[in-house]
């Protein structure tokens, strides 16, 4: 088995509406540029900039509902952000019966990679 095969495990495991929402996210991200790579954290699809964690791919373990969770999430502003109790990470939570908000979705993607982008958090 492949790395990449590993990689695609844990969207192929999961039951639909979960598994096509997760691997148009997946897609999303990995489209964002050749800087943006695909690695496994804590079991979890994990998303680098320039082997940077910036943010992974989850499901919400009471609702099963998919999310977006930005490792800097603590410095980007949008009202569909959850904090939680993390201090440092916010949530994007996508709802896997409805069509993707692909526009906000890829603003938030946009702004969380401008964070590196930018050197407000150092890539090395």
């Amino acid at each position: 088995m492949t790395v990449l095969d590993n990689f695609d495990e844990y969207y192929l495991n999961k039951e639909e509406p979960n598994k096509s929402c997760l691997l148009a996210l997946r897609s999303l991200i990995l489209n964002l540029g050749d800087d943006v790579t695909e690695t496994k954290k804590y079991g979890m699809p994990c998303f680098c900039f320039k082997k940077k964690m910036f943010c992974y791919l989850w499901t919400d373990k009471k609702t099963d509902e998919p999310y977006i969770l930005f490792v800097e999430g603590k410095l980007l502003d949008h009202p569909k952000l959850e904090t939680g109790t993390r201090s440092r990470m916010k949530i994007f939570r996508v709802n896997p019966n409805a069509d993707l908000p692909k526009d906000t979705i890829e603003m938030l993607l946009q702004s969380a990679l401008d964070l590196y982008r930018k050197g407000i958090i150092k890539t090395k």
